[in-house]
């Protein structure tokens, strides 16, 4: 009786499970989960980018600016391009005071489909 029951749940599992990626577009992620995984993305880049040696005497602050994603119907292999905007300010310490510089730099993404996660679209 606990054998059919647990048959009885995989194969629901299994049904439900298929039900939802294909309501869901490109091998199951949504748009909103794509926008999802690449604002992940993103705030990986900042944590990263603050991330600087005190040595240097230098202090940065990154901030997203824009994030944007947009559909490629027709390629399921890259569903999804993507564009993350950030304004950087830069403070360095030197005798004669501080030096602040602000900036921006965008970066350019494509969702692998077959990976499953965002990668960067060099300039090219």
């Amino acid at each position: 009786m606990q054998r059919c029951a647990a048959v009885f749940a995989l194969a629901a599992a299994l049904a439900l499970g298929g039900a939802c990626s294909k309501a869901s577009g490109p091998k199951g992620l949504t748009k909103e989960q794509a926008t999802a995984a690449l604002q992940a993305e993103a705030a990986t880049m900042k944590r990263d980018g603050e991330k600087l040696d005190p040595n240097l005497g230098v202090k940065a602050t990154w901030t997203i600016a824009a994030l944007e994603v947009k559909e490629q119907p027709g390629n399921a292999a890259q569903p999804y391009v993507g564009t993350v905007r950030f304004k950087i300010n830069s403070v360095a310490t030197d005798p004669m005071g501080p030096a602040e510089t602000n900036f921006e730099r965008t970066f350019d993404y494509v969702y692998n489909a077959t990976l499953g996660k965002w990668l960067f679209k060099g300039k090219g």
